[in-house]
């Protein structure tokens, strides 16, 4: 069996440190060919097992072989802070080992895969465009060109579809069906997975195993379902029938004599059903409702924008709108990619530019998609408890809890947290920070797909005003929305 896998992990364990293990006797096999999702809750560890294939990571105990000259490129969440000043041509210069001296076509080419193609007035200054200039979504594409400008025999795909907009979505899943090599992809996007994938690799955190399921990805987590079900049933019979036998026993031992030797065999039997009740997982554990709460005596008209930048052929023009956001109203802002929508985020959030103008006192509260606003060197803990108004331990770490973050994630640094458990963090800061007016930017990206309910009710319940930029229907859909700016239909001011 161990003869057919491109990729084999034996017995494998691996801590992240001390308090975090990823992995603990794993096995599994990975053929030649197959397209295979990776799951598990945030944090289990998907990121890490991904590096465990490139070899970027050793694995304490165990083995990894990988057929020879088996060549792994992956394609990464996110553009590491430090190669955002790099140019285009030396962003994809970094994919390899060696000096490429026809890079330039290459690049053309994959650009192409990607649809991230420059218009003609643009193509010749293209490749030395900064990478930072560009739009999440724009920065989703170079990703994953990164990647396949190698051409490699496995490509590994970390949440591809984050900040892309539906037709980059569409031509990803496209390209993906007639992809003929091997594929193993971390996603949240449950309709995307389903489209291609044929079998997913599922991250126990209970166990620390990795389970292998065949099919597509709507029948495995049907399947996981049923299994979390049958257990929950299985351990509900065995808790009945202890606390019958433990009900017994105390009458057995009350009596004395040959009884006690009885309610003594009894105990023993307790004790081996107590050994056979399953470690249900708890990968299935949601988020708890949660409620962000607004400032008080937040004024009637909290925004108004009359004019606003947008990106046209790779260049920003001015163009006139008419938006007024009362107290309560939610504002959708919709475009493609690359068309300005985070550059309009960010500087509302910043100050007020030309044409912007926010009620004085406005309290604002951002979820920025590369929390950038966050203190990657202060801990989980430290980061909340800035964000309470009022400084109660107790108070801090039950709110924390319902995001899931307890235990050893507290005193983790926010840089060190997955990308998935620092959108928990961000979410449990807006809820302590009461915000009068709320912007949003892609905050379903990164998150367990389960929680994504919970936050769409807290945001349709929201009674401050709201601004979101999200690529995601379903997620949009339920949620309250009174007005749609759509930056792609705003006609660029003439110049005078």
């Amino acid at each position: 069996m161990s003869q057919e896998g491109l990729i084999v992990f034996k017995n494998v364990s691996y801590e992240y440190d001390a308090t975090k293990p990823i992995l603990r006797g794993a096995n599994f096999v990975v053929r030649r060919g197959v397209k295979l999702t990776l799951m598990g809750q945030n944090g289990a560890g998907k990121s890490t097992l991904f590096s465990l294939i490139t070899g970027r990571v050793r694995p304490d105990e165990g083995d990894i072989n990988l057929q020879p000259r088996t060549s792994i490129a992956i394609s990464r969440q996110i553009i590491p802070r430090d190669e955002l000043a790099l140019t285009v041509r030396e962003f994809f210069e970094r994919c390899f080992g060696e000096k490429v001296y026809d890079i330039d076509p290459r690049i053309d080419e994959v650009l192409e895969v990607v649809n991230l193609t420059p218009t003609e007035k643009a193509k010749a200054t293209f490749k030395d465009r900064i990478i930072g200039s560009f739009s999440g979504g724009q920065q989703a594409r170079l990703l994953l060109a990164s990647a396949l400008i190698q051409n490699p025999d496995v490509l590994l795909l970390d949440e591809p579809t984050n900040n892309l907009d539906v037709a980059g979505i569409e031509h990803l899943t496209a390209f993906l069906k007639e992809y003929r090599k091997t594929v193993l992809v971390i996603s949240h996007d449950a309709d995307f997975l389903n489209s291609f994938t044929q079998g997913v690799l599922y991250l126990n955190t209970q166990t620390r195993q990795v389970e292998q399921y065949n099919g597509n990805y709507h029948a495995v987590v049907k399947e996981i379902a049923a299994q979390v079900e049958k257990e929950q049933r299985k351990n509900a019979q065995l808790a009945k029938q202890i606390q019958a036998d433990k009900e017994k026993v105390n009458y057995f031992a009350s009596k004395g004599g040959k009884m006690r030797l009885v309610a003594k065999r009894m105990r023993d039997d307790i004790e081996e059903a107590e050994e056979n009740k399953v470690d249900v997982r708890k990968e299935d554990k949601t988020i708890r409702s949660f409620t962000i709460e607004t400032q008080k005596d937040i004024p009637l008209e909290v925004l108004k924008l009359t004019e606003v930048t947008v990106i046209r052929d790779h260049e920003p023009k001015q163009a006139e709108c008419d938006i007024v956001l009362k107290r309560g109203e939610h504002l959708q802002i919709v475009g493609p990619n690359g068309i300005g929508k985070t550059t309009l985020l960010e500087s509302l959030a910043g100050g007020h530019a030309t044409g912007e103008h926010i009620a004085p006192g406005i309290q604002i509260g951002y979820y920025r998609q590369d929390f950038s606003n966050l203190d990657f060197d202060k801990t989980v803990f430290e980061t909340l408890m800035d964000s309470m108004k009022r400084k109660l331990e107790e108070e801090l770490r039950s709110i924390a809890a319902g995001f899931l973050l307890f235990g050893d994630v507290m005193k983790t640094k926010v840089g060190s947290l997955s990308e998935g458990q620092k959108g928990l963090v961000a979410f449990t800061k807006l809820t302590m920070e009461e915000p009068g007016l709320l912007i949003l930017d892609e905050p379903t990206n990164h998150i367990n797909f389960r929680h994504i309910p919970v936050i769409a009710q807290a945001l349709h319940d929201y009674k401050g005003a709201m601004i979101l930029v999200s690529h995601v229907p379903d997620f949009v859909e339920q949620i309250h929305i009174d007005q749609v700016l759509d930056l792609n239909k705003l006609k660029p001011k003439k110049n005078k």
